[in-house]
């Protein structure tokens, strides 16, 4: 099955993570990340699958996230609350966020991928 592969094409860990998985023969499908963000449906399912903290899924580095002052807010915010935050802006979920309806992973790390995805 074809991962799937939410990205922003400005990001450079995305086009590093796109050029990893394209030397790997691996195929996915492209989700610009911003214009069609994840539902949050689809942001609990990947936390359930990733067993990551959902604190994780943040672009903590992103102008949005520092914007919207939720460095405090995501310490005391329940996963309902955390979810919609996402869910509303693709620009505050870490990136790249890939998927092949199974697990998940999120950001780039060669290591992660190598172990996930290959």
């Amino acid at each position: 099955m074809a991962l799937t592969f939410y990205w922003y094409p400005k990001c450079g860990t995305c086009r590093n993570a796109k050029k990893w998985l394209e030397q790997h023969n691996i195929s996915f499908e492209e989700v610009h990340i911003v214009e069609n963000p994840p539902s949050k449906e689809v942001l609990e399912s990947l936390f359930k699958k990733s067993g990551l903290e959902l604190k994780k899924f943040f672009n903590t580095s992103g102008q949005k996230y520092r914007e919207l002052g939720l460095k405090d807010k995501i310490k005391t915010a329940s996963d309902e609350e955390l979810l919609d935050l996402l869910a509303s802006d693709g620009m505050l979920i870490k990136r790249p966020l890939v998927t092949d309806g199974a697990k998940a992973t999120v950001g780039f790390n060669e290591q992660t991928f190598e172990e996930t995805w290959k």
